[in-house]
């Protein structure tokens, strides 16, 4: 079980009401049912029992998904890559003294906020689909003036985030979804850091598809979210069961008859380190500040529909709006290839995935230094819907 939050900074008047409100999430959460290991049926396609609870609730936390070999893995990766931000907003140069991470990238990668702070909400910002903004606590003792609390375009900033990317479990799990012909959307590392770690406001992903004729609930893809820490109540993802299936909903309305952003209907994800949580993208989601003790670190790998995708205009929060034409969708889809042939080097026992619409190319996918190199930007080409 995952130990309750410590608090390390409080909600001022509201922390009582706030650390309530935690405490009936996470019974809430633990008496859904959406949670086990990844399990197929004999003829290998995914549970029937656990495609039926994600379809209801919108979200599965799939347990112990990464072994304890792999955790290290991870954790070194993260460190690495947290080592290598700059040492400020406007600073050129990380902790080391070299070069910093992110600065000479063309697609968006550092995310900034204020400590405990709510970057997007009530703004204009991601097309405005953070009505509301959450609430911001003060932070205590000595905190930078700003932290990185979102980075995107991970996989080539990590060799060991490339690897996790190919998990074979979580790989059929995604063509079992999306169908075998499926294809990246993005891929994202959020950091919430004990005491100053970023609220992220109730949203919905996805921008382009909630009128079309062809709308049901997986048309704009969901996320895996492996957890390297595991996540409370406090610190986690908290979702709004079934909406996922809604094609409009009205947030401000939603926090409004709940008096505050403390939304009734929500469900924080519980998670132990190496769990993966699938989490459509439709539903209604959001995070609190962390004023807990506790880290978190997520790792988001997001994947779509092909046909979701094909001959559509992306909605440009991932990079400039354009048509995704065939061509373009193969080129982004190289990275699960890429991130294959990489996890078998680390991996060599374990059976790989066999991505499908890629399996009769004649191209050389070998990882080396060159393909690392080559993968600088690779996000550019993200499949933003």
């Amino acid at each position: 079980m995952t130990a309750v939050a410590k608090f390390s900074s409080d909600y001022g008047n509201n922390d009582p009401v706030m650390r309530k409100y935690f405490e009936l999430g996470e019974e809430k959460a633990r008496g859904l049912g959406n949670r086990g290991p990844i399990k197929f049926e004999s003829d290998g396609t995914l549970s029937k029992d656990i495609l039926k609870t994600y379809s209801e609730i919108g979200f599965y936390v799939f347990e112990n998904i990464l072994s304890q070999e792999e955790l290290q893995d991870l954790e070194a990766g993260v460190s690495s890559i947290l080592d290598r931000l700059p040492t400020s907003k406007n600073a050129n140069l990380n902790r080391l003294g070299e070069p910093a991470i992110g600065l000479n990238c063309k697609a968006p990668t550092l995310f900034w906020s204020k400590p405990l702070a709510d970057p997007f909400g009530g703004t204009n910002l991601a097309n405005g689909r953070h009505p509301v903004k959450m609430n911001e606590p003060l932070p205590e003792g000595n905190v930078p003036d700003e932290v990185v609390y979102l980075i995107l375009g991970t996989l080539q900033f990590s060799e060991e985030l490339l690897r996790t990317y190919a998990h074979p479990e979580l790989l059929k799990v995604a063509e079992a979804i999306n169908g075998e012909d499926f294809v990246p959307f993005t891929e994202a590392l959020f950091i919430k850091e004990p005491g100053v770690g970023a609220s992220v406001a109730w949203h919905r992903d996805g921008t382009t598809h909630w009128d079309s004729p062809d709308f049901d609930e997986g048309t704009h893809g969901f996320n895996f979210m492996a957890q390297l820490y595991g996540c409370t109540a406090a610190n986690g993802v908290w979702v709004v069961p079934g909406t996922h299936k809604e094609r409009h909903v009205d947030i401000s309305n939603m926090v409004k008859r709940a008096g505050s952003e403390r939304i009734e209907e929500a469900v924080p994800m519980i998670c132990n380190p190496g769990d993966v949580v699938i989490s459509n993208r439709q539903a209604v989601h959001g995070s609190f500040a962390n004023t807990s003790s506790d880290w978190r670190v997520t790792i988001n790998q997001g994947f779509h529909r092909r046909r979701s995708v094909l001959g559509v205009k992306g909605g440009g929060l991932h990079g400039e709006p354009a048509v995704y034409d065939a061509e373009r969708i193969i080129e982004r889809s190289k990275i699960i290839k890429l991130a294959i042939e990489a996890r078998k080097q680390r991996f060599p026992e374990e059976e790989a995935f066999e991505y499908k619409p890629l399996s009769s190319s004649a191209e050389d996918f070998s990882w080396n230094g060159a393909t690392k190199n080559n993968i600088h930007d690779y996000n550019l080409l993200d499949l933003s819907i």
